[in-house]
């Protein structure tokens, strides 16, 4: 299981990578669970970390404007980065949502085969009016994205374990995983919730929050010794008896 972490400036991004993490996440969580920042910082990360550490850019939470979606994911998938995710926020159907998820895929797969999209829905996606995650395995399959991910988007009214149990991402992930789809975890993760985490055998952890100073959402810094040891204990958790 790789560790993925979402980072929004130079500091963290150095301190995420000393840390040990496996994926560098760039994002900005001022603009929403999957905000997207600065094509300059993306930039400055691919130049500083490309080909040391798998880079991902998340392009938003992203309303039903497939124009708009797509070409934000072309400009993040044009410097460089491995993975490209996608917010499915403002779709709350299927076919929507495989809708909006095909031109994003179209349009980073023209400018290179190599990255990977990776759709994402939201475990509180009944707070919040989106796509229930129980179709989101279909919804990648059928656009050819590559992977999918499970967030919570309101960040600060609980973590994904409080809004889908284990058995729920379970049956969702083994649908993925059947599809040949990249599966990735995330929604306010803590130590504590490793070991729920490990029993899905997710591909990717996607963590903030539970590798910084604090648990306040737009005021918390990523730290180095947080992210060793989240590193290590998934380790542990991992390695055979």
């Amino acid at each position: 299981m790789k560790l993925l972490v979402s980072v929004v400036d130079e500091e963290e991004a150095f301190n995420a990578f000393q840390g040990g993490c496996d994926i560098l996440d760039v994002k900005n969580p001022r603009e929403g669970s999957l905000g997207a920042n600065h094509p300059s910082f993306i930039r400055w990360v691919v130049e500083k970390f490309k080909d040391k550490v798998e880079i991902s850019a998340t392009i938003g939470d992203l309303p039903n404007l497939p124009g708009t979606a797509s070409l934000a994911a072309l400009g993040a998938a044009s410097l460089g980065v491995d993975y490209v995710k996608a917010g499915l926020l403002g779709v709350d159907d299927f076919n929507s949502a495989l809708n909006l998820m095909s031109w994003i895929v179209k349009a980073v797969k023209e400018e290179s085969v190599n990255v990977k999209v990776i759709a994402c829905c939201y475990a509180d996606y009944k707070l919040v009016g989106s796509l229930n995650p129980v179709y989101l395995p279909n919804v990648a399959y059928e656009s050819e994205a590559d992977g999918i991910l499970i967030d919570v988007k309101m960040k600060n009214r609980g973590k994904v374990f409080e809004y889908l149990n284990v058995e729920q991402l379970a049956q969702i992930y083994s649908k993925a995983k059947k599809l040949g789809l990249t599966t990735a975890l995330a929604g306010g993760l803590s130590l504590k919730d490793l070991s729920k985490a490990v029993k899905l055998e997710v591909d990717v952890l996607g963590v903030r929050r539970g590798v910084c100073d604090s648990s306040k959402w737009l005021h918390c810094r990523v730290k180095q010794e947080k992210v060793r040891d989240m590193k290590e204990r998934i380790l542990k958790l991992k390695a055979p008896c």
